[in-house]
């Protein structure tokens, strides 16, 4: 797979390996600055680079070497990726470090880095735009600043003894989509948002590399982080995935291995939101991707006095949710809700967790149908609680349409209280 890496790109090692630097420089990371741990906090802070790499596990450094490097890399602006062969000074003090194994491969190391500099060329994109724009009164406090993985989601796939281990071990850190089988898994991967995969066992290595090939053919999955606990296929290169870890280990193991790439991802999910939301000039919601309460409302009030104006149909629909409902599951319906309205319909996340959902050019007939069929892919698909991952939401549904003598605040007082539309 070709990639181009940017520069400068700062290693640092008590002995670097020449190969890995012309690997790096042969495929655009120039300047490579080579380091030692006693000096790599002021080299850093001095080179600014676009990605750092640890290829060896960092023996007797200091902890205030890390914590030294940490502060530096936490006064940058723009995502700075840093590669590390793990250890447990180094994941301690900086958790986000990516994870490399120790023989990985000159290639798998560029792939890895490449793959962590599209993000950081995103970060810098978001960045670039917010400044530009803040005469918008786009307020940047308004956007996530908790970790990424509180609303992460990683899937398991398999069907050997080890898959309700491995569910359970993800469950506990992340929000869960089990699969047990490939067809299920490419279905959730079309359906949804996912931020990492686990692959269990229960598979022939034909049918694990087909899975792998799909994943790196296709530029909507080739970054994700697949943790395969299963040996790799002996025919496959583990370069096409740059984000793919071999770790067989104990399921808990093989969550807080991936955790780092699984959080890069959430991460950038994150900016691609923010940048969608700067698009639309403050009027997208950053945290689901729907548009703003305000946004709403203002085209709402556009689409009902076109509507009334030109005789049209206009449907409204609220998906409310028990109460009590997690924030991680109550985000996780929002963004599947993007992912189902149609191009002429809009919608938004309500202050309660509700969905407010208007049907443009809908009579009430079409909306119900249209509305059974969202309930349904969310009582499906989307998250179970934190507390019942083996249970299923059902939406409460209230419908109106609009009548000539209602104005916008009539028309939603009329779906101000749900009533239940059964989803099939």
């Amino acid at each position: 797979m070709p990639m181009s890496l940017q520069g400068p790109v700062v290693v640092i090692a008590e002995d670097v390996d020449p190969i890995l630097v012309q690997a790096l420089e042969s495929t655009g990371a120039a300047p490579v600055v080579e380091t030692r741990w006693a000096d790599a906090a002021d080299v850093v802070a001095a080179t600014e680079p676009a990605g750092i790499v640890v290829p060896q596990a960092p023996a007797a450094v200091p902890p205030a070497a890390i914590d030294r490097l940490a502060d530096v890399l936490a006064e940058f602006q723009v995502y700075t990726p840093l590669l590390a062969v793990p250890a447990d000074d180094l994941a301690d003090i900086m958790p986000e470090a990516l994870p490399l194994s120790a023989d990985a491969s000159c290639d798998g190391i560029a792939a890895r880095l490449a793959a962590a500099q599209r993000v950081r060329t995103l970060h810098a994109t978001v960045a670039r735009r917010a400044a530009l724009l803040t005469e918008h009164d786009i307020d940047p406090a308004s956007w996530p600043t908790h970790d990424p993985l509180d609303d992460a989601t990683v899937m398991v796939v398999g069907r050997g003894r080890s898959y309700p281990a491995l569910g359970t071990a993800v469950g506990e850190r992340l929000g869960l989509i089990g699969a047990l089988g490939i067809e299920t898994a490419a279905r959730h991967l079309n359906a949804r948002d996912v931020d990492g995969i686990v692959i269990g066992d229960g598979f022939g290595p034909r049918t694990l590399e087909a899975f792998l090939t799909a994943l790196s053919e296709d530029p909507r999955f080739r970054d994700l982080p697949v943790a395969l606990v299963p040996e790799l296929p002996a025919t496959f290169d583990q370069a096409r995935l740059p984000n793919l870890e071999c770790l067989p280990g104990a399921p808990a193991a093989v969550v807080a291995a991936i955790l780092p790439l699984v959080r890069q991802h959430a991460f950038e999910a994150r900016l691609r939101r923010q940048l969608a939301a700067l698009d639309a000039q403050g009027l997208v919601d950053a945290h689901t991707g729907l548009f703003t309460i305000a946004g709403f409302l203002r085209d709402l009030a556009r689409a009902v006095e076109d509507a009334q104006a030109r005789g049209l149909a206009l449907s409204l629909a609220r998906f409310s949710f028990p109460s009590g409902l997690d924030q991680r599951a109550s985000l996780d319906a929002a963004r599947l809700a993007g992912r189902l309205v149609r191009n002429v319909d809009f919608a938004c996340r309500a202050s309660d967790g509700s969905l407010l959902v208007a049907f443009s050019a809908t009579p009430l007939d079409k909306a119900h149908a249209v509305a059974r069929r969202i309930a349904s892919v969310l009582r499906h698909t989307m998250l179970a609680p934190a507390d019942d991952q083996a249970g299923r939401i059902d939406a409460a549904v209230t419908l109106a349409t609009l009548k000539s003598t209602d104005t916008v605040e009539s028309l939603l007082a009329r779906v101000s209280d749900p009533a239940p539309v059964v989803a099939a």
